[in-house]
C-alpha cells in the first residue's frame, strides 16, 4: 500500500514547518508498512528533482533548470506538472494501491489536480489544515465571497481534512464537515533528530530561536527587545537566531530592530540551515524561545519549532497563545508568559537564567511529551486508522 502527500504548500526534502509536518508523515507511514511518497511543486529548480529521504520516495513533477520569461511557457509548464503529477499516480497505484492522497495546498488547482488524480485510483482524499484557510485573504468582499466558495468546493471535494488544532475543527464543523471527516493532528515531531549529544558548534553560550526571521508571525521583534532588556546582566550570553525572513524586507526589517537597538555584536544571524545542522544548535543552547504574538495565526496553527525545541530536553521560554497551554502547563514542561509584552518574556528568560538546575528539570518534562501526544509515528498510526473509517 502507499500514501501521497501532494502539493505546493512546503519545499522538500529541505525547508520549514511545512516540509517538517509532511516529512514526519511520510517518515511515519513507511516506517509502519505504508510506502510514502511526496509529490512536490515547490523549490523546482534542483539538480536532482527526484530522489528518497528517509525511505521516502519524493518527485518534482514541475523541474525546470530555470524560470521561463514568457508568460504562455510558464502557463504550460503549470499545466504540464499537473499532467504529469496525474501519470505518478497512476504509476505509484499500479506498482503499490494508493490508499490516500493528502493534498498540503491552499491552491484550488492544485487541490483539483489532486482530487481528479486521487479518484481515478479509488484513494481517498485527504485536506491537510495546519493554519488557517483563509489567513492570505485580506479582502472583506472576497474573504465572504470566493474565500467561503473555495472552502465549500473543499469540503465537496475531499474525504476527511486532518487539522492541527480546535480552532480549526470547529471552523470545519462549522462549514459542514461532520466530526467523522475530521481529525485531529497535533504538531508532529521525529525525536530520534534530536537524541544526540553534540559538542557546541559555537564558543559561547545564547539563547536560541529558529524559524521565519519575521516581526509579527513569531513575535521576533519582542524576543530582541525583550533578550536586550536582560543583556546587561548576562555579558557572555547571546541570541542566536536561525533562519531567513519570508521576503527580504522582512528580515531588513528585523536587522533594522538589531542595529537601532546597537545591539549587533550580542545577536547572531546564522541564516538558514539544513535539517542536519539544526539539531547540534538547539541541543546546545541555554534557553529556546518562541515569543509568538496573540493574532489568528496563533490560534489556528501549532508552531513545529516548539516540539522541536520540546524534544530537546532544554529550557523552553515561549507565549501563551493559541493551544500552547493546552499542552504545555508552567513551571512543569515548560515556561510560558503572557504574549505582546517585552517586560513578560524578559522576565521569564531572566528567571529561568537565574534558576537553572531547576529549569533543566522542567526541560527533561517537557521532553516527554514528544514521545507521545507529539510523537510522528503514533499519529501517523492515527491517520492510517482514520482512513480505513472513511471507507
Amino acid at each position: 500500500m502507499s500514501f501521497i502527500i501532494f502539493g505546493d504548500a512546503f519545499t522538500f526534502p529541505d525547508g520549514k514547518a511545512a516540509t517538517n509536518r509532511a516529512l514526519t508523515y511520510a517518515k511515519g507511514f513507511t516506517e509502519n508498512g505504508i510506502q510514502a511518497h511526496v509529490i512536490c511543486f515547490r523549490n523546482e529548480f534542483l539538480k536532482q528533482p527526484d530522489g528518497k529521504v528517509s525511505g521516502v520516495y519524493y518527485y518534482h513533477p514541475y523541474a525546470r533548470e530555470k524560470r521561463s520569461r514568457s508568460f504562455l511557457l510558464r502557463r504550460w509548464f503549470t499545466i504540464r506538472k499537473y499532467v504529469r503529477a496525474f501519470i505518478l499516480v497512476r504509476r505509484i497505484n499500479r506498482d503499490d494501491k494508493v490508499i490516500a492522497v493528502h493534498i498540503y495546498s491552499y491552491r484550488f488547482l492544485t487541490h483539483m489536480a489532486a482530487y481528479i488524480s486521487a479518484k481515478s485510483t479509488g484513494a481517498r482524499v485527504l485536506i491537510e489544515r495546519s493554519e488557517h484557510p483563509l489567513k492570505d485573504i485580506r479582502s472583506k468582499f472576497h474573504l465572504a465571497t470566493t474565500g467561503k466558495l473555495k472552502i465549500y468546493l473543499e469540503t465537496i471535494l475531499s474525504d476527511g481534512v486532518l487539522c492541527i488544532s480546535d480552532y480549526l475543527i470547529n471552523f470545519y464543523r462549522n462549514l459542514g464537515f461532520r466530526n467523522k471527516k475530521i481529525l485531529l493532528v497535533p504538531s508532529t515531531v521525529d525525536t530520534h533528530r534530536f537524541n544526540i549529544n553534540p559538542p557546541s558548534p559555537v564558543s559561547y553560550d545564547y539563547i536560541c530561536y529558529c524559524g521565519s526571521l519575521t516581526l509579527e508571525k513569531d513575535g521576533v521583534n519582542i524576543l530582541i527587545e525583550s533578550f536586550w532588556r536582560i543583556a546587561s546582566h548576562y555579558q557572555a550570553l547571546k541570541l542566536l537566531l536561525i533562519g531567513k525572513g519570508d521576503t527580504v524586507e522582512e528580515e531588513e526589517a528585523v536587522k533594522d530592530l538589531v542595529r537601532k537597538l546597537g545591539a549587533e555584536n550580542r545577536v547572531v544571524f546564522t541564516g538558514q540551515m539544513s535539517r542536519t545542522e539544526v539539531p547540534e544548535y538547539l541541543c546546545n543552547a541555554r534557553i529556546l524561545a518562541l515569543a509568538r504574538p496573540n493574532s489568528k495565526i496563533a490560534d489556528a496553527g501549532f508552531p513545529s519549532k516548539l516540539t522541536e525545541y520540546l524534544s530537546t530536553g532544554r529550557p523552553v521560554v515561549v507565549t501563551k497563545v493559541g493551544e500552547i497551554p493546552v499542552y504545555l502547563k508552567d513551571n512543569e514542561t515548560a515556561f510560558l508568559c503572557e504574549p505582546d509584552s517585552v517586560d513578560a518574556f524578559a522576565e521569564r528568560l531572566d528567571y529561568v537564567l537565574k534558576n537553572y538546575e531547576h529549569a533543566l528539570a522542567i526541560g527533561i518534562k517537557g521532553r516527554e511529551l514528544t514521545s507521545t501526544v507529539f510523537n510522528y509515528s503514533y499519529q501517523t498510526r492515527r491517520i492510517s486508522e482514520f482512513i480505513s473509517s472513511l471507507r
